[in-house]
């Protein structure tokens, strides 16, 4: 166990793959002990963690369903247990079911919800609760909330109330020292991102910034890693990670 007293601890939900597992190993880069938080996909956890206790960092995986509330305060009790605290809580995790509206099946609706919002205010609300001062909480919305491209309704509106969630929340935790922003990829070379997508619809959503490419995992684990660490004084702010994306 690393020494408490020397080490930043961060919980990583979606950490697994994609933009995520980057902010994981990122992280780890940068000396923090790192929770690898995912639902399903134990290999690929297994792996991060490995990569990381083999570039000699300290990281543990645990498969949690961040809507589940019993789950995430378990999961922050281990965390702590682990590490001797946490500091930073990253709500990377999500999904994103695309279909226009009047096509959209409410369960799907509800499973976007419960992801996207619910679990974001599970996890956050456990973070509000238990961060060490000097902490940060760190949700994720998109740029799709900015750019509305049709099918993107359902998801799009759960990270508009991630958006407001995370503002609201960083003013409920005046004194406390713990900061609370939102990071907004624009379109993002992941699994997740490629899903269902032809090539002409890929190359039109990379020409959609100024920089004239899709954005990368490490170009938004840059932003997070300055917002877990020294950007002490970015407080209550959606930060657009996407290139210039409009």
């Amino acid at each position: 166990m690393p020494d408490p007293s020397a080490t930043r601890v961060a919980l990583v939900t979606g950490g697994s793959r994609g933009i995520g597992r980057e902010i994981a190993l990122r992280l780890a880069a940068e000396t923090y002990a790192v929770a690898v938080a995912y639902v399903s996909n134990t290999a690929e956890a297994d792996q991060v963690v490995t990569e990381i206790t083999g570039h000699g960092g300290h990281a543990l995986a645990i498969q949690l369903d961040v809507a589940d509330e019993q789950a995430v305060d378990a999961a922050f009790t281990r965390i702590e247990q682990a590490f001797g605290g946490l500091d930073v809580v990253i709500n990377a995790a999500g999904v994103m079911p695309l279909a226009p509206l009047a096509e959209l099946d409410l369960n799907v609706l509800d499973q976007i919800y419960r992801t996207n919002i619910r679990g974001t205010f599970a996890v956050s609300r456990q973070a509000v609760r238990r961060l060490r001062g000097g902490g940060a909480i760190i949700n994720f919305s998109s740029s799709v909330t900015r750019l509305a491209p049709p099918g993107y309704g359902a998801y799009a509106a759960s990270k508009g109330a991630v958006e407001a969630l995370t503002l609201i929340l960083a003013r409920e935790l005046r004194g406390r020292d713990i900061t609370a922003n939102t990071v907004a990829p624009g379109p993002t070379a992941t699994a997740l991102f490629f899903e269902g997508k032809d090539q002409a619809t890929i190359d039109r959503a990379a020409a959609f910034a100024p920089l004239d490419r899709l954005g990368t995992p490490a170009d938004v684990a840059e932003v997070v890693a300055f917002l877990a660490g020294p950007g002490r004084w970015v407080n209550g702010q959606v930060i657009f990670a996407n290139g210039g994306a409009a």
